[in-house]
C-alpha cells in the first residue's frame, strides 16, 4: 500500500511568498483528510490515502492537487521545488493557523515552538513524504519462510528492520533523487551562506556537486548541540518507544531559556523539553501507527506496534507537475522490498553516525566522482556500493514485474542505473546544467517551473469537483463541531495531553 504527502509552497505571482490564509475555498487545515497545511500557513500539503495500485496515488494526488489549482487566489502558484525563494526575514513565513479548539491551538504553538527553535524559513523548505506498508498476505508468507507466527510483534520487528536499512542504504535516495542542490540567496538572510558555496548568477548559491540540500546542514535537523542525545535507536519497539519517551519528557536549558511563553504571556513552545512532540524528531524514515484522537504516537506504537513507514528524504520533484512520478514510486516499491528482505542486523550509536555521516555526504557531494563512503571499518566509492544495491534490486524488479506486461519495475532500475553511472542524468545534475545553460537564477528557474506546472493542471470533471467541495463543507463543519464541544481550558487540556505518560 502507497500513499503521498506533497508538501508546496503557495506564492504570490511574483513568486513571493503568500501573505494570504490557507484558502477557505480548500476547506479547513485542521480537518480536511486531503489538504492541509505543515509548518506555514503558506506551506499546503496534499494527502493520499494508501492504494495497492500506484496509478491510483498519483491519480488522486493529480485530482486534488488540480482541485487546489481551481480554487487558489487569482495569482498564485504552487511553487516547484523544495527550497523557498524569495524570504526577507524568518519572521516572513507565516505560521499555520487551525482555529480556536484546544487541539487547534496546540498545533500551532508546536509550530510557533518550531519557528522559535530552528528558524521559519528552515521549516518552509517542501518535501514528499513516501508512506508504505505491506498487506497481511505478504505478511503470512514472511512468517511461514521464518518459520514464524505472522502476529503484531513479528511485523513490527520486521518494519524496523526495514528501517535499519533504510539508515543504511538511504543515501541513495538523495542521490538518484534529490533536486535541491542550489538555493535563493534570501535563504540566509543577513548572514553569509556557507563558506562550501559557490554564487551562480544573481543571488543563487550552489554546491558544485550537491544533489540535496535540504537533506543536508541547511535542512531541518534536530540541533546538533543535543544529537547525542536526540538520537533514536531502531533496533526494536521498546527501544524505539523509550527513545521518543525519554526526549519528550527530558529537561532541555536550552530551549527553557528561550522561554515558554513571550512577551504577552502566550506560549509560544509546548513545553522546554528534547523535543515538544514525537513529530519534532527529524529523520529520513519513521515506523508509524495511525493514532486514535488525542493519543500520544509513541503510545499508539506501543500499544499497537507498526502499521507503516513513512520515507521522508524525497525532494520535490521540479521536474514533474505532480513532484513525484511514477518511475519514482517503482524504483521506491523494489528499494523498500529490498531494504525488507536484506539481513539488518541490530544497529549500534557507532554505525548509526556513520549512517548519518553518509548521507550528509551525499547530499552535499554526491555527484563528486571521488567521493567515499563509510561502509564499516572500509572507505568504498559512492558508485559501487550502489551498483552492488542496485544489482540486487534488480533481481527483485523482475519479480515484481507482471509476465506479458510492460516491464515498469525494471525500466524504472534501468534509469536508475543511467543516473548512476552518469552524475548529470540526475535532478540535481540536470537543474544545475539547466541554470548554467539559461544563465538563470534559482528563483527564476522555481518561478517558471511553478508557472509551467500549473498550466498543465487540469479542469476536473463535474462529478470529481463536487466530490470536493463536499469534502470542503465537510471539513469546515467538523472544525466548527470540535470548536464547540472543548469543555476544558488550554492548559488543562495540554496537562492532559501530557499525563497519558503518567
Amino acid at each position: 500500500m502507497v500513499g503521498v504527502e506533497k508538501e508546496c509552497l503557495r506564492v504570490a505571482s511574483d513568486g513571493t511568498l503568500s501573505s494570504t490564509a490557507h484558502p477557505i475555498e480548500l476547506g479547513r487545515a485542521l480537518t480536511h483528510a486531503s489538504i492541509t497545511t505543515d509548518f506555514s500557513e503558506a506551506l499546503l500539503e496534499i494527502v493520499t490515502p494508501p492504494y495497492q495500485n500506484l496509478a491510483s496515488t498519483l491519480s488522486h494526488l493529480s485530482d486534488v492537487q488540480n482541485f487546489v489549482y481551481s480554487k487558489l487566489p487569482d495569482g498564485e502558484l504552487l511553487w516547484g521545488t523544495s527550497m523557498p525563494c524569495g524570504l526577507k526575514l524568518d519572521c516572513d513565513v507565516p505560521i499555520g493557523r487551525y482555529g480556536t479548539s484546544n487541539i487547534g491551538q496546540m498545533k500551532q504553538v508546536y509550530r510557533r515552538g518550531l519557528g522559535l527553535r530552528y528558524g521559519r524559513k528552515m521549516q518552509a523548505i517542501a518535501g514528499v513524504h513516501y508512506n508504505y506498508s505491506y498487506p497481511d498476505s505478504f505478511w503470512q508468507i514472511l512468517a511461514e519462510v521464518e518459520g514464524r507466527s505472522p502476529d503484531q510483534d513479528f511485523i513490527s520487528a520486521q518494519y524496523f528492520a526495514l528501517s535499519r536499512n533504510i539508515l543504511r542504504f538511504g543515501w541513495l535516495i538523495p542521490y538518484l533523487f534529490g533536486a535541491s542542490p542550489a538555493v535563493c540567496g534570501t535563504f540566509f538572510g543577513t548572514k553569509p551562506p556557507p563558506d562550501v558555496m559557490k554564487k551562480l548568477a544573481r543571488n543563487t548559491y550552489y554546491e558544485p556537486y550537491a544533489t540535496s540540500l535540504r537533506m543536508g546542514d541547511i535542512g531541518y535537523q534536530n540541533n546538533r548541540d543535543e544529537s547525542t542525545t536526540v538520537n533514536a535507536c531502531y533496533n526494536s519497539v521498546d527501544e524505539y518507544v523509550n527513545f521518543l519517551k525519554s526526549a519528550i519528557t527530558e529537561h532541555s536549558s536550552k530551549y527553557e531559556t528561550l522561554g515558554l511563553f513571550d512577551a504577552d504571556g502566550e506560549y509560544q513552545q509546548l513545553n522546554t523539553n528534547l523535543l515538544q512532540i514525537e513529530n519534532e524528531h527529524y529523520s529520513s524514515i519513521r515506523p508509524k501507527q495511525i493514532t486514535e484522537p488525542m493519543e500520544m504516537p509513541a503510545l499508539a506504537m506501543q500499544r499497537r506496534g507498526v502499521r507503516y513507514v513513512e520515507l521522508r528524504s524525497l525532494d520535490v520533484n521540479a521536474y514533474d507537475p505532480l513532484g513525484i512520478n511514477d518511475e519514482q514510486l517503482r524504483f521506491l516499491e523494489s528499494f523498500m522490498l529490498f531494504c525488507m528482505l536484506c539481513d539488518s542486523p541490530p544497529m549500534d550509536a557507532k554505525e548509526q553516525l556513520q549512517n548519518k555521516s553518509n548521507l550528509i555526504a551525499v547530499a552535499h557531494r554526491g555527484r563528486d566522482p571521488e567521493l567515499q563512503l563509510q561502509r564499516g571499518d572500509k572507505s568504498v566509492s559512492l558508485n559501487q556500493w550502489g551498483s552492488e544495491i542496485l544489482d540486487m534490486v534488480g533481481e527483485l524488479c523482475d519479480l515484481l514485474d507482471v509476465e506479458g506486461q510492460p516491464k515498469v519495475y525494471c525500466n524504472s532500475l534501468t534509469r536508475q542505473l543511467e543516473k548512476l553511472h552518469n552524475p548529470s542524468q540526475t535532478p540535481s545534475g540536470l537543474m544545475l546544467q539547466e541554470l548554467v545553460d539559461n544563465e538563470e537564477d534559482f528563483f527564476t528557474f522555481g518561478l517558471r517551473k511553478s508557472q509551467e506546472h500549473q498550466q498543465q493542471s487540469q479542469v476536473l470533471s463535474a462529478e470529481k469537483q463536487k466530490q470536493f467541495e463536499q469534502s470542503v463543507e465537510e471539513s469546515i463543519q467538523k472544525q466548527a463541531e470540535i470548536e464547540a464541544s472543548d469543555n476544558v481550558s488550554f492548559q488543562e487540556f495540554l496537562d492532559n495531553y501530557h499525563a497519558q505518560l503518567q
